[in-house]
């Protein structure tokens, strides 16, 4: 059955390739850059009328108060195909990282690529789930569940305003069964993934000139004794491992990297008056976030303890999060990406933070497997393979109807 299904499916996606290349290219033309977070209203706008047109209901929430009709306020929007208490989600984010050039928003296509900041991570998985719901309303599937279609902002900053924000107000994944999102897997099955603590610490001092340092407090000497105890947790850290499965480039092992940026100081001549760096702690499934974060916050308050001042922000949070691959969503997503592309499925663990352990704090079964490749994702000549798209949009009709 799923042979006749699969080839149906193909047949009709392969069809409207050209109409799903002209999306993705509208969609990667709309620079919805984050941080700081842009055009935001316009994106929203072109996916709910693209939703809309579709013949998807679609609700859509504005998670912040805009008085002045900003273009940047953070707008989820919530599609549903079929009806139903219980519901398969997917799930999509259509903010990208800043780019390199303004030029990559200017989209391109060279054969069978198309070239653009954002369409690898995931404007062009944003368009694979959609023309798998709309394949699977050409073939009349009619469904004991819904299958929804979340689009968030927000991801590259850590879910807050995007995801984190549905999960509080409970509008995320009602009734959800399961869970797909399209992030750049480069052909593997993201099964878990790391969580992260990322934080930027300020350490502060005393100017004076050059001549009469005496007189300051130089917080760059300051900074760097923080530093040196961050050090030593991070010896400690980085020799426990993960048994999760990783891609053969990635270490198992556990993260703190420190100074990813760092900046202070107004002159060469003056002493500093305060300087900052960031950290940033990606843990494996098997540690406790909460006790991780603890280690570093301990430190920094014994650094104030002991007379170096200093403050400290989070930039994000995020826990780690498992699904089995044993589980009926994981068979099913597994036995659909051989049915399209004749390989066996590889599940392993990413290397950063995901948005399925929203889901899976919920209970709810969530894996990640998209149409790009993780290497191009957020790099100055990002693309995506539109052939990569129509085996996606398959795969994830063919999971969809194994469920029902």
């Amino acid at each position: 059955m799923q042979t006749a299904q699969r080839g149906a499916i193909l047949s009709w996606l392969r069809e409207r390739e050209e109409e799903m290349a002209a999306l993705v290219a509208d969609l990667v033309a709309i620079p919805t850059e984050n941080p700081p977070g842009k055009n935001y209203r316009a994106c929203a706008d072109f996916l709910e009328k693209t939703l809309r047109r579709a013949g998807l209901d679609c609700e859509r929430f504005a998670t912040a108060s805009s008085n002045d009709n900003r273009d940047d306020v953070p707008e989820c929007l919530l599609a549903a195909y079929g009806s139903g208490e219980r519901a398969f989600c997917f799930h999509g984010h259509y903010d990208v990282v800043p780019a390199q050039s303004h030029d990559q928003f200017q989209p391109s296509r060279k054969d069978r690529f198309l070239f653009g900041r954002g369409s690898c991570d995931m404007k062009g998985g944003i368009m694979a789930m959609l023309y798998a719901i709309l394949a699977l309303k050409e073939i009349e599937l009619k469904p004991k569940y819904r299958i929804g279609l979340t689009l968030v902002p927000n991801e590259e900053t850590g879910g807050e305003g995007g995801t984190a924000w549905l999960a509080r107000q409970g509008l995320l994944a009602r009734g959800g069964v399961g869970m797909l999102t399209a992030e750049p897997t480069s052909g593997v099955v993201w099964n878990a993934n790391r969580g992260a603590i990322s934080l930027r610490v300020r350490v502060f001092g005393k100017a004076a000139h050059v001549g009469l340092q005496h007189q300051g407090a130089n917080a760059f000497e300051r900074m760097h004794e923080v530093v040196g105890k961050l050090r030593q947790l991070k010896r400690e850290v980085e020799v426990r491992t993960t048994e999760f499965k990783i891609g053969s480039e990635q270490r198992r092992n556990s993260i703190l990297m420190l100074g990813g940026q760092a900046g202070g100081g107004t002159n060469f001549n003056v002493v500093p008056e305060d300087c900052w760096f960031t950290i940033d702690r990606r843990i494996n499934p098997e540690e406790d976030l909460a006790a991780e974060k603890a280690k570093l916050t301990d430190i920094l308050e014994r650094c104030k303890s002991d007379g170096i001042p200093l403050d400290w922000e989070t930039l994000q949070e995020g826990s780690s999060a498992s699904s089995s691959e044993k589980g009926p969503i994981g068979e099913a997503l597994s036995r659909s990406v051989f049915a399209v592309t004749g390989e066996a499925a590889q599940f392993e663990m990413c290397p950063g933070l995901l948005e399925t352990r929203f889901y899976a704090a919920k209970g709810i079964p969530a894996f990640a497997y998209g149409p790009g490749l993780l290497s191009v994702a957020h790099g100055p000549n990002e693309y995506v393979d539109m052939r990569k798209i129509i085996d996606t949009a398959a795969i994830y009709a063919l999971t969809a109807m194994e469920l029902f």
